[in-house]
């Protein structure tokens, strides 16, 4: 039997990212659509339902009532169908694991470790998955991640303090050695903050609130935000850490994330000043899940590999 009335389900995941983002356009990166192409499966979504889900206003969206009760039943019916594919994917094998992390911890912290470790366990099957948010996953997507978090608590996780939180400029040799010239500092200073008001600033774009952004790390320092005319804004970190190597302006590097780039010369320290929020980086792992043999040697080699707690 059709099972009638059945939305379009592409309109219901563009319709979910909108909701939790409040943006077509952050809806649209995640899912990898155009803009235009979010908007109209969500008008596509209202002419079937015959009800607004969205008042739009000028760079604001509001849901309606109909699409706040629908928002709440959408959400649970996709978790519902991310939980059985989850499961029918995923295999209970001893030797499985799935690891989730952000970009910029996978490319520069997870990476240059990750061949140790797959030599010391040949026989664990390792999965990677990258996403920029721990909310933004299901607790059946993976077995243990490492992310970001200003308190150690966090519902329907344990957590496990692991990297200190310590955030300061980097930018590459040359590029320091620009700045010392235009501010008239001598070969062996590093800039105070007041001078990267003055440089480009390679900013990421709709930072997660958790972590330092450059109007948190200025403010710690008592300074006023910088003009936006001499910043550089992309909503990926690594692609913003490339840019910053090729001379490109002044980033935000968390010590131990990007010493990778920092040993190998890519990047140097552009000031000593530096932020915390008082957080730092943890192991992650769902509360209902199994530890497997995999877990929890790759929780011990984590443990191993971090650096000492300062």
């Amino acid at each position: 039997m059709r099972m009638s009335p059945l939305p379009p389900l592409n309109s219901l995941v563009a319709f979910e990212a909108a909701v939790r983002h409040m943006s077509f356009t952050r809806a649209a990166v995640e899912l990898n659509l155009s803009q235009s192409a979010i908007s109209r499966q969500i008008v596509h979504l209202e002419e079937f339902l015959g009800r607004q889900l969205f008042v739009r206003q000028q760079r604001r969206l509001i849901l309606t009532r109909a699409g706040e009760t629908y928002a709440l039943q959408v959400r649970a019916i996709l978790d519902d169908c991310v939980h059985a594919t989850a499961e029918v994917m995923k295999s209970t094998g001893e030797n499985e694991l799935t690891v989730a992390c952000t970009a910029g911890v996978a490319q520069f912290w997870m990476a240059p470790k990750l061949s140790r470790f797959r030599r010391e366990y040949p026989n664990v099957k390792l999965r990677l998955i990258v996403r920029d948010g721990v909310t933004s996953l299901s607790s059946f997507e993976f077995d243990i991640g490492l992310y970001y978090l200003k308190r150690e608590t966090l519902p329907g996780f344990e957590t496990h303090y692991l990297i200190p939180e310590k955030v300061f400029p980097v930018c590459a040799p040359a590029y320091l050695e620009a700045c010392r010239d235009r501010h008239g500092l001598s070969d062996d200073q590093r800039l105070q903050p007041g001078h990267l008001l003055q440089e480009t600033l390679l900013t990421l774009e709709d930072a997660q609130s958790l972590w330092i952004s450059w109007e948190d790390w200025f403010g710690y320092h008592q300074l006023a935000s910088a003009s936006t005319n001499n910043a550089v804004v992309f909503n990926h970190y690594p692609s913003l850490v490339e840019m910053a190597v090729h001379g490109q302006g002044v980033v935000l590097g968390w010590q131990h994330v990007i010493d990778s780039q920092i040993e190998r010369g890519l990047l140097v320290r552009a000031s000593d000043h530096w932020a915390s929020h008082g957080g730092g980086y943890f192991l992650v792992t769902p509360e209902e899940r199994r530890e497997n043999f995999a877990t929890r040697c790759f929780k011990r080699w984590l443990m191993e590999a971090a650096p000492a707690t300062e």
